[in-house]
């Protein structure tokens, strides 16, 4: 059976529903769901189900609009200098054993969906930067998760565009040496992290750490890689993760970016850009970049 994903859409009505979505044709799910997070609250019952569904022989949706697919996870965290080439172009000196890092993002307010805009600064000392990921999306609770279990926590998997304010990351006159650094001004502003399309189930990825990324700026192609660069593996960051807090259906693991960054070469975005990535044949994620208001 071709791949296809799971994607929250809006009706004509206005109402939000979950589909499957594959090749541009939105259809009906066997399990009725106001959202995909819907659906992956309850994933030992609705995994099954899905893994025999066959979205051509569905009902299509017509005019659906795809949204936000997950309304909303309880976290998003977020994996720090984890690609070999993306440390080297931002000269971090990181052992491969290092434990990994990660950082919270506010989801409700930080996440926007295909097709939203990216808000930024109209300052452009905020120095907006661009950060394509593999989106981990936890399909069951858990804590202190083995690494060689920890795949089957996976409900699937997404791209997610970790945009980052390098302006006010690095704190101009610190109280100390542990707040050098300003973590949530530089990625937890407001709808700065495009989500999406949708969501793949885990069952239709066979390997994780063999995935394409890329990303475009207007067209032109910035990031190009694959996850098998990554320091540490999805399974390694979902054991880590799971030391430090509980797992819960729906949460997001961003797994870091490849290089392709915009920072070593002072590219930045400006209001009008139209940003678009991929992960592997997940569907593109395209959203233009907007302006906030006073």
């Amino acid at each position: 059976m071709k791949p296809w994903s799971l994607v929250t859409y809006r009706t004509a009505s206005g109402e939000e529903r979950a589909g499957a979505w594959q090749d541009g044709r939105v259809s009906e799910l066997p399990v009725a769901a106001c959202g995909v997070l819907e659906l992956i609250e309850l994933w030992a019952e609705t995994e099954p189900i899905l893994r025999g569904f066959d979205p051509q022989a569905a009902t299509e949706v017509a005019g659906a609009e795809l949204v936000l697919p997950l309304k909303y996870p309880r976290k998003v965290l977020c994996s720090g200098a984890n690609y070999h080439a993306h440390m080297r172009e931002m000269k971090v000196d990181r052992p491969d054993d290092a434990r990994p890092y990660f950082f919270l993002k506010p989801p409700t307010t930080a996440l926007v969906g295909p097709g939203e805009p990216i808000v930024v600064p109209a300052d452009p000392a905020a120095r907006v930067d661009w950060e394509a990921e593999l989106a981990v999306v936890i399909g069951r609770r858990g804590h202190h998760i083995n690494q060689s279990d920890a795949l089957t926590y996976v409900a699937g998997y997404s791209a997610v565009n970790d945009v980052s304010l390098r302006g006010p990351h690095r704190v101009q006159h610190p109280i100390g040496a542990p707040f050098e650094w300003d973590w949530l001004a530089s990625k937890g502003a407001d709808r700065s992290t495009p989500l999406g399309p949708g969501i793949r189930p885990a069952f239709m990825v066979g390997d994780p750490q063999h995935l394409d990324l890329r990303l475009w700026v207007n067209g032109k192609l910035k990031q190009e890689a694959n996850t098998s660069d990554m320091v540490v593996g999805v399974a390694a960051l979902i054991a880590a993760a799971s030391e430090l807090v509980t797992l819960e259906p729906g949460d997001v693991i961003a797994t870091g970016t490849p290089d392709g960054v915009g920072l070593p070469r002072g590219e930045f975005l400006h209001p009008g850009d139209l940003v678009e990535m991929e992960v592997a044949d997940f569907g593109r994620l395209s959203n233009r970049v907007e302006a906030e208001s006073a």
